[in-house]
């Protein structure tokens, strides 16, 4: 099968490493992909945007920068176009992305099936979190866009909700959570240390709104004298809240038992994860689908996460970990106090949640052949009959002749 696979990225981060998964992955299964995204995509270092983004983020603040997102559209139309015509594809896919709509509009024009990847309600995300101006705007064209596909692969049902509560019929969605290549984690032994260390873990961009600050806080609070065990952290990662939590670190008088790694090549992760004994979830959005928390899975990790929908999507309380109510205070502490001193109920709850990596197929490899399974059944069907009806065009054209 023939995919146009379209994005718009700026950053490598966690999202890149979602897209070249799952490319690397349809790959592998014998399909033939073109990646379509911004040039300077490929000019970003792991772990950041371009400096010539960053830069004009700067300087076009507000209203002003998201009509920039919103011209980038032409530029992208007419690249995707123009990939389009020469490698004449069976499918677009596209990771959905605000004000970003060339993927629907080529799908539209020459009559291609349309599958939409959506992560996010973006929308409602940046109006919490990145002080979001053109609102009205921007919350319709994402209902616009999530309508327009005749397949919408949302990475947790709690999202799905939200995407049909938009006005996408819920036959049309289908949930793909994140996922993993089971062969990077070959279960190595963790780098030997002291009988009575445990080590706590964290992977992932260092942000304020991941909770990380109520670790230290509880690890502070731990009478170290009288402890059976020493706890240490470790972050694994880089990000905006790096320096807040360093000064909170060294306030607390802990900052010999907290070690930041900065940012760590992809291939490096695997190894450092191994040396967790206890993998952190801290907090975490209601629709997310952490890529941490199936790396720590595939790592055969004891997991702490929080007790909400989306989590409990993945994870089984006191089965592949233990969950904590995330509105009781200090239960997320009483989580990892019991992990800490019981370290057979760690490797339970690592083996079988490494397990159900398997057992689920939470792979690439999987989500891969979903993709593809998908596409084959709107293949297979009247293309006029699936599209959503807002899409309908009677003068478009075969994807075949584009």
């Amino acid at each position: 099968m023939r995919i146009l696979y379209s994005h718009r990225i700026q950053s490598r981060d966690g999202q890149s490493v979602h897209v070249e998964a799952l490319v690397a992955a349809l790959r592998a299964g014998g399909h033939e992909v073109l990646v379509v995204g911004p040039g300077l995509y490929e000019s970003a270092g792991f772990g950041g945007e371009s400096r010539l983004v960053a830069r004009l983020r700067a300087l076009l603040p507000g209203a002003l920068g998201e009509l920039a997102e919103l011209a980038y559209n032409i530029p992208a139309y007419w690249r995707l176009r123009r990939a389009c015509r020469a490698f004449r594809p069976d499918f677009i896919y596209e990771r959905y992305n605000l004000f970003h709509l060339a993927g629907a509009w080529l799908a539209r024009r020459r009559g291609l099936p349309f599958c939409l990847e959506v992560n996010s309600p973006l929308a409602e995300e940046r109006q919490r979190f990145g002080g979001l101006r053109l609102r009205r705007l921007a919350f319709a064209l994402e209902r616009w866009t999530w309508r327009s596909a005749q397949r919408v692969l949302a990475v947790t049902g709690a999202l799905a909700q939200i995407i049909v509560a938009a006005g996408v019929p819920a036959a049309q969605i289908e949930v793909v959570p994140n996922g993993v290549d089971l062969a990077e984690f070959d279960l190595a032994a963790p780098p030997a240390r002291d009988t009575d260390e445990v080590v706590l873990g964290f992977v992932g961009f260092v942000r304020v709104w991941h909770g990380l600050d109520s670790v230290l806080t509880a690890m502070a609070s731990q009478d170290r004298a009288s402890s059976p065990v020493r706890l240490s952290l470790v972050v694994v990662g880089e990000g905006p809240a790096r320096a807040a939590l360093e000064a909170q670190a060294k306030a607390l008088g802990i900052v010999d038992d907290v070690r930041f790694t900065g940012l760590a090549d992809r291939a490096a992760v695997p190894n450092l994860v191994a040396g967790f004994d206890i993998a952190l979830q801290p907090r975490v959005v209601d629709y997310a689908s952490p890529l941490k928390i199936f790396e720590y899975m595939a790592a055969g990790r004891a997991i702490v996460a929080p007790d909400q929908p989306n989590i409990r999507e993945i994870l089984r309380h006191e089965e592949t970990a233990l969950l904590f109510d995330p509105a009781r205070e200090g239960a997320m502490w009483q989580a990892v106090w019991r992990l800490a001193l019981d370290a057979p109920l760690r490797a339970r709850l690592g083996a079988v949640a490494r397990a159900d990596i398997l057992r689920r197929d939470y792979t690439w490899r999987g989500n891969a052949e979903r993709v593809v399974r998908w596409a084959s059944s709107v293949l297979a069907a009247p293309l006029a009959n699936d599209i959503n009806p807002t899409m309908h065009d009677s003068g478009r054209g075969s994807g075949r002749t584009a």
